[in-house]
C-alpha cells in the first residue's frame, strides 16, 4: 500500500514538472535577460545527402553540439550566438561507415575537430526569422542563412530556471567547403535541419 502511493506521489509530481516545463511564449521580447547554454543532452544536427541523384536522401546524425549567448530583450535581432558541432560525433548506422566519413578523405575531424556557426544578427517575426551567420567547415568560412522558428521560453523541469528552444533549417553545398568526394554518388546539396534548447546561466 505504502509502495502504490509512493509511486502515486511521483507520478503526479512528473505530471505536474511535465506541465510546468511547457513553453509559455514565443514571444522574444519576453525571454529575460542573461546568459544562456545549450543543453547538449537536447541538441541534434541532422544532415540529409542526395543519394545517387535523388533516389532517396542519407540521413547523418551529430550528436555533440556546445554553444551559448548572451541575451538582451530589448535588441534581441542583434543576439550574436556561436554553435559548435564536433564532426567525431557524426553517427548514420551503418556499421563501418562512421569511421570513413570522419576519416581524412570526408571530414577530416582530426584536422578539423570542430565546426562552428557564429550568427551575428537575426531578422523577421518574433516566433520565426533569419540567422544570419558564417559557417567554419573544413577550414572554410561562408555566409549561411538560417530559417528558424523559436517554439517558445518558459520554465525547465519543476519549474526551475528558464528554458527556451528553436528548430530550424539550411541548405549549403559541400563543393563551397571543398568538399567533393565520391560527387557520383553523393549530391552536392546538403539539408541541415537542427533541433536546440538553451537554458539561462
Amino acid at each position: 500500500m505504502v509502495r502504490t502511493m509512493l509511486v502515486a506521489i511521483a507520478f503526479s509530481l512528473a505530471l505536474a514538472g511535465q506541465a510546468a516545463a511547457d513553453p509559455t511564449s514565443q514571444d522574444p521580447a519576453r525571454v529575460p535577460a542573461g546568459d544562456y547554454g545549450l543543453d547538449p543532452r537536447h541538441a541534434s544536427l541532422l544532415v540529409k545527402v542526395p543519394h545517387m541523384g535523388g533516389f532517396s536522401k542519407f540521413v547523418i546524425r551529430f550528436e555533440k553540439l556546445a554553444g551559448g549567448f548572451t541575451y538582451d530583450p530589448a535588441n534581441w535581432g542583434a543576439t550574436q550566438v556561436t554553435i559548435t558541432v564536433d564532426p567525431a560525433s557524426l553517427r548514420t548506422n551503418v556499421p563501418g561507415f562512421d569511421k570513413t566519413l570522419t576519416g581524412s578523405s570526408y571530414l577530416d575531424a582530426e584536422k578539423h575537430p570542430t565546426i562552428t556557426f557564429v550568427a551575428t544578427r537575426t531578422e523577421g517575426e518574433p516566433a520565426k526569422g533569419v540567422v544570419h551567420g558564417d559557417l567554419t567547415f573544413l577550414g572554410v568560412t561562408k555566409p549561411v542563412d538560417l530559417d528558424v522558428v523559436f517554439n517558445g521560453v518558459g520554465p525547465g523541469l519543476l519549474g526551475a530556471g528558464t528554458r527556451m528552444g528553436f528548430s530550424g533549417t539550411t541548405r549549403i553545398k559541400r563543393s563551397d567547403f571543398g568538399l567533393t568526394t565520391m560527387s557520383s554518388v553523393a549530391g552536392d546539396d546538403l539539408d541541415l535541419m537542427f533541433e536546440v534548447e538553451f537554458t539561462r546561466k
